[in-house]
């Protein structure tokens, strides 16, 4: 009988160390890539790492904070969890910056980092630094394992709270001794349940009701859509809702291409660059319809003349973002994969053709005194704007367009054309200069089958370029577009308009950019004239492997329309 004990027990549990538990954990979770730099501290699991290749791909990156911002990408393009490795002190709080960017735009991530002895905890020992109280206020949760047997049960907490109702960045925190212990390892269980941790709200039947009545009512109605459609991947819900409802959408920067971008109910962009239409119209409907987005202040502008003549609905999967900037008239709470299709049974079908057409004078008259000027210039200087319509006209909209942080993006961003989802991946919230070149990176890996194009200032550009040495040494295929307008763009635009041309310090010089790539094995071209621009673009996306083309665009050319900081969205100018 013992002998039989005994037997059944050796069956059901190895030995395992905590490291090689990591890597289990990660295997069970689905994870595929993960982005790292090895450091001390984290040497362990990346020598359990060694035999473990077939299994799991680890990108080398040339710094942390690449690592991460690779992980995003990786997450935005593929609906995954992104994995990213980082060892202890700077390798950790090099990871800072990329943990808020994805904490404020909801990106699900899980960062392990290696820490030292757990008996020198405390002692200021070479490369320690307290990551746990460092990261607490940019991280939806994180954790520090001491001891070996808690990896498994910490691993798949962290996996389910980073994907799970609002997704965000979740960091553990993994001591040396930690990683070398060998416990009984009885088997990975994938967490699907948090004590006091609800992700997902219970739907209230009441407030679905009030919502379909105000829709219903409404004579003048206004969707708004951000990135909770497509994090709750309901794309689908989303476009039968508007359908049935008749009703104009207009997105937040993150929710680009969660809706085709020439759907006929595509009414443009909102926010301190955004559509012109859009924003006086918020000002005039009758009732204003925010799904899955936070009412950031880049979208309102200024609060006290935020939609004061509308009734407002609020969905949304995090009930803290109801009623924190915006006082909502019915807040309806939940995932918009379910409550979308609630709303959509109740709503009558209506034709709002005659509140789609005033739009259409608004989109008219902000054609003809921005878009046409800046997607077709009679000037000598190239636009952003024209090269970003012939990446359109190259691509058909197919491809996914990492955008970096200024002008460019905010040009990107109005001009760009997507047909389908998870195709524009930016530093929304955050936004983070040197994001675009390695979340091109990661989104590549995460959608190996589609053409990823990194459209980046001259200024962004330099914050990050050293993870050209990524793409070398991976030979991953990214297309880089630096739009050099040889300034801090957006920067300047600002002392432009408001501090009376006082341009101090973002006048930027840059390297040679094709010298530079090649010296990573990486071809590339630079355009100056506006005859090459064609054939450079349609050179770029047609070469085989990655590809580096810069264009020298205006210097002084600004992105209009524009709602100044302080203003109404109605007050948004047009030059």
């Amino acid at each position: 009988m013992i002998e039989k004990s005994l037997k059944k027990e050796t069956m059901e549990t190895k030995k395992l160390t905590g490291s090689k538990a990591v890597l289990e954990a990660c295997i069970a979770e689905g994870v595929d890539t993960i982005f790292g730099y090895p450091g001390g501290a984290i040497m362990p699991i990346y020598d359990a790492l060694y035999d473990y290749k077939e299994k799991l791909q680890h990108i080398l990156v040339r710094h942390e904070q690449g690592g991460i911002h690779a992980g995003q990408g990786y997450a935005r393009s593929s609906g995954k969890v992104g994995v990213v490795f980082a060892t202890s002190g700077p390798g950790a709080t090099n990871l800072v910056t990329g943990l808020a960017d994805a904490m404020i735009d909801s990106t699900p991530l899980v960062c392990i980092t290696g820490q030292v002895f757990a008996h020198l905890l405390g002692t200021d020992a070479f490369q320690e630094t307290d990551v746990i109280n460092i990261t607490m206020p940019v991280t939806k949760w994180n954790y520090q394992i001491t001891d070996a047997t808690e990896i498994p049960g910490i691993l798949a907490k962290a996996f389910y709270i980073a994907r799970s109702g609002r997704p965000g960045p979740v960091l553990i925190d993994i001591s040396k001794n930690a990683q070398f212990q060998e416990f009984d390892y009885e088997g990975y269980t994938k967490c699907n349940h948090v004590r006091s941790y609800r992700p997902s709200p219970i739907i209230r039947k009441e407030y679905i009701d009030e919502a379909v009545q105000l829709i219903n009512n409404a004579k003048k109605p206004l969707v708004i859509f951000g990135q909770g459609v497509l994090l709750g991947k309901a794309e689908k819900e989303f476009k039968k809702f508007i359908e049935k409802s008749g009703m104009p959408a207009a997105w937040t920067i993150l929710g680009l291409s969660a809706l085709p971008t020439d759907h006929p109910q595509n009414v443009g962009m909102l926010g301190m660059h955004g559509n012109y239409g859009p924003n006086v119209l918020t000002n005039e409907c009758d009732v204003l319809i925010a799904v899955g987005m936070r009412f950031d202040d880049r979208v309102t502008g200024r609060l006290d003349k935020y939609a004061k003549q509308a009734k407002i609905i609020h969905l949304d999967i995090d009930p803290s973002e109801i009623d924190k900037n915006v006082k909502a008239d019915v807040g309806v709470w939940g995932d918009c994969k379910e409550t979308l299709p609630l709303l959509t049974l109740g709503i009558e079908q209506k034709d709002r053709s005659e509140w789609l057409k005033v739009f259409a004078d608004y989109a008219k008259q902000e054609y003809e005194q921005c878009i046409q000027p800046e997607l077709y210039p009679t000037t000598t200087d190239m636009t952003m704007g024209e090269v970003i319509r012939i990446v359109n006209e190259t691509t058909k909209g197919n491809a996914i367009v990492v955008t970096d942080v200024g002008q460019h993006q905010m040009v990107t961003c109005r001009y760009a054309k997507f047909n389908e989802t998870r195709s524009n991946i930016t530093s929304g919230g955050l936004g983070t200069m040197g994001f675009s070149l390695p979340a091109a990176i990661g989104a590549k890996f995460g959608a190996l089958d589609r053409t990823v194009i990194a459209v980046i200032g001259d200024g962004g550009f330099q914050m990050t370029l050293q993870e050209l040495g990524t793409i070398m040494q991976t030979g991953i295929d990214v297309k880089i577009l630096i739009l050099n307008n040889q300034f801090l763009g957006m920067v300047r635009q600002w002392q432009d308009m408001f501090m009376e041309k006082r341009y101090s310090f973002v006048d930027i010089q840059s390297p040679n950019y094709v010298m530079l790539a090649k010296a990573y094995g990486i071809d590339g071209a630079k355009v100056e004239e506006r005859a090459d621009l064609v054939n450079a673009v349609e050179t770029m996306l047609a070469h085989k492997g990655s590809y580096l083309l810069e264009v020298m665009v205006g210097k002084e050319n600004n992105v209009f329309p524009m709602v100044p900081q302080g203003c109404s969205v109605s007050e948004i100018r047009l030059k």
